[in-house]
């Protein structure tokens, strides 16, 4: 190294030293001529110590030849900037961000400075940050399973269709999102009737799917004990409000039982839009609710809950949840109940798939957009 050479790197040493940052100089040969005091205390290692070696004192294999790349590189462009890491005393390695510049004094002496910057935390963090990431996808999939399971669970709510003596029932059930609050029952009772019934739980997801469930197995167990059905709201109003004690819960229910004949029906409904009966000439008569909304108030269903029909061969009944009815425009204009009457009057005139078909695409057409709550609906003929 020349005079001026051994100057200049006298100046600067009193510059480098002061940086928080580790910093070293080595020439041409790659040999250390300085370290600054962090640079002592990111190698664990004594300056003394480190003054004169070369990289192969602390890299070996595809480490050091890596470094004889980058030190290549430097000399090659002026400049490098890489993460790699620096190894202490102790075994450790330590992540950094490395620097490399060229720089020539004027008599052409030719220096490299290294500047290290530690990126531990970062990494941590970094670290951290992955594990966090690992244990949200393993929570993710485990509840995309509960998921897929309380879906096909959910499945079982839907109403089926069926064909039972005289009576023919067409049905469609579609959950706003993965697993709803809504459920549909046919259920045929001992030959002596057909009990059809479609239930409307406050809420979406994965809340409203499980009290849906409770409330659908309470229900099957009534039905399947022959219970009347306005019995069957009043038992089941008591069992929501004695049980289950969910602030701001409410459910609304619609049921009908048909005879073998088809010809006798029995209806009782609380808080839920109206059902349609439908001549087999195509007039829509509404059906309104005799009890209010249940899961609230004890006297919810009053002693007279039920009303009494004879229906005709061709007759049709039809059973929905309010998703038919709360659909509005590009205007902003609801749907209504008039609304749906007017598609079940002009659907009414098509067999029975027919029209199920007809009255889903025509409360599609009418919305502005996707439908936003469970759709469940419950068409039955007499035959």
């Amino acid at each position: 190294m020349t005079i001026i050479g051994q100057e200049w790197l006298k100046q600067v040493e009193d510059i480098l030293e002061i940086l928080n940052e580790g910093v070293g100089i080595t020439d041409d040969t790659g040999h250390v001529l300085f370290v600054n005091e962090c640079m002592e205390r990111l190698l664990d290692a004594p300056r003394a110590a480190l003054i004169g070696m070369t990289a192969d004192a602390f890299y070996s294999g595809e480490d050091y030849e890596f470094t004889l790349a980058r030190r290549a590189r430097i000399m090659g462009i002026g400049y490098d900037r890489y993460e790699f890491f620096v190894p202490r005393g102790d075994g450790t390695r330590v992540p950094v961000i490395i620097s490399g510049r060229e720089l020539r004094t004027p008599d052409g002496n030719l220096f490299l400075v290294f500047t290290c910057t530690d990126i531990s935390q970062q990494k941590k963090a970094e670290q951290s940050l992955r594990e966090a990431n690992a244990q949200l996808e393993c929570q993710a999939e485990e509840i995309g399973r509960d998921l897929a399971i309380a879906s096909r669970v959910q499945e079982s709510l839907a109403p089926q269709p069926l064909r039972w003596g005289r009576v023919a029932v067409e049905t469609f059930y579609k959950p706003v999102r993965a697993i709803g609050g809504d459920f549909g029952l046919v259920l045929p009772f001992d030959g002596t009737h057909l009990d059809l019934l479609v239930c409307d739980i406050s809420g979406h997801g994965i809340s409203s799917a499980l009290l849906a469930n409770r409330i659908y197995t309470e229900t099957v167990s009534l039905l399947r004990h022959g219970m009347e059905l306005d019995e069957m709201l009043r038992t089941l109003n008591h069992f929501v409000i004695q049980y289950m004690r969910i602030d701001g819960f409410i459910f609304t229910m619609a049921s009908a039982r048909l005879d073998l004949s088809g010809r006798q029906l029995i209806y009782a409904a609380a808080g839920h839009p109206p059902a349609f009966l439908i001549s087999s000439s195509g007039e829509v008569r509404r059906v309104e609710p005799l009890s209010t909304v249940l899961g609230r108030l004890a006297e919810a269903v009053p002693e007279k809950a039920i009303e009494e029909f004879k229906l005709s061969a061709g007759d049709r009944l039809m059973l929905y949840s309010d998703a038919l009815i709360e659909v509005w425009n590009d205007d902003g204009e609801i749907l209504g109940v008039e609304g749906l009457e007017r598609i079940v009057r002009k659907a009414a005139g098509s067999p029975l798939p027919a029209m199920r078909a007809a009255i889903i695409e025509g409360v599609n057409s009418y919305s502005a957009g996707p439908l936003h709550d469970d759709v469940t609906l419950i068409l039955a003929e007499i035959r």
